[in-house]
């Protein structure tokens, strides 16, 4: 599949994406070749420079926050080499742009104290612009993983792609975009974990296969409470999940049977393990509570204030 085909969106994606060998010149520098932006539609497709104080934010940026270290690093690599990758824009109005793509790129060089910059001038519309800004942050940022699935969201909702169209403009495959997105339906408390990487990318998978948000969240306060394993808690989980034949002999009385039903749920829930309960007819029966390793026996005894 060729990369005009990957992303949909014609050769100005590929353009949008496509790294420069070469260092751009400072051109803060007098021996610089002059600007160009007295005549911005004659370098519609080509590298231009532009004035930054023309250029507008791109609205549709998806990416919240910028770490203020790191622009500080890019805007000394700025000042020493150049920028060596320009941004983009698209032309909105006379002397006047707006940013496609390329943020940080543009925050460094206004912290380097640069008055142009290097920049693809591209048409685009609205829904161009942002599927653009997407996909060159999905590809090119490190995004944490609520940031990839909001932004695969936005693009479902906002560009009226279909799941297989979103996975062919991102490069991922369709079960890696579904993954994505079933973060969403996580309870807050752990899409906040997630973004501010207190539990991994394999935790959260982990906790997505367990439907009960009670259980989820008893597994989530273990994981940053215990510092435990993507391993760990997929047995945790495993534990968890519902059986599939409940053990309660009263089959007749199915409003009984729903009650035993529940009360096995909500002790799995505290505990964090799949509880088994076994009833006789006449009411007697027992509770089996299974644990993985003698850490996690001490885990549940501390619970029963053992």
């Amino acid at each position: 599949m060729s990369k005009e085909r990957k992303f949909g969106l014609g050769r100005g994606l590929s353009a949008l994406l496509n790294d420069s060998d070469e260092v751009m010149p400072n051109r803060n520098n007098s021996n610089s070749p002059s600007s160009i932006t007295d005549n911005p539609s004659a370098a519609l497709g080509a590298i231009s420079h532009i004035k930054i104080n023309q250029i507008q934010v791109n609205p549709f940026q998806p990416r919240f926050e910028f770490n203020e270290e790191m622009l500080g690093e890019l805007a000394q690599s700025i000042k020493t080499q150049g920028l060596i990758q320009p941004i983009t824009v698209r032309q909105f109005g006379h002397n006047s742009y707006q940013l496609i793509s390329g943020e940080r790129r543009l925050r460094a060089s206004k912290i380097a104290g640069l008055t142009e910059i290097a920049a693809y001038i591209r048409t685009a519309d609205d829904q161009q612009m942002l599927e653009m800004a997407l996909i060159e942050n999905i590809q090119r940022e490190n995004l944490n993983a609520i940031e990839v699935a909001l932004s695969f969201q936005r693009m479902i909702d906002e560009c009226s792609l279909k799941q297989e169209e979103l996975g062919e403009r991102v490069s991922k495959n369709r079960s890696t975009v579904t993954n994505y997105l079933r973060l969403l339906k996580l309870p807050p408390v752990i899409q906040a974990s997630i973004r501010d990487s207190k539990i991994s990318m394999g935790h959260a998978r982990a906790l997505i296969s367990v439907e009960d948000p009670a259980t989820q969240l008893f597994i989530h306060k273990q994981i940053v409470d215990k510092d435990l394993s993507v391993r760990k808690v997929e047995e945790l989980v495993r534990l968890a999940k519902p059986a599939d034949n409940h053990p309660t002999t009263n089959k007749k009385n199915d409003a009984i049977s729903f009650q035993y039903q529940k009360i096995e749920d909500d002790l799995s829930s505290k505990f964090a393990t799949r509880i088994k309960m076994k009833v006789q007819s006449n009411g007697k029966g027992s509770i089996e509570i299974p644990f993985l390793s003698n850490d996690d026996l001490t885990r549940i005894l501390e619970m029963l204030d053992w």
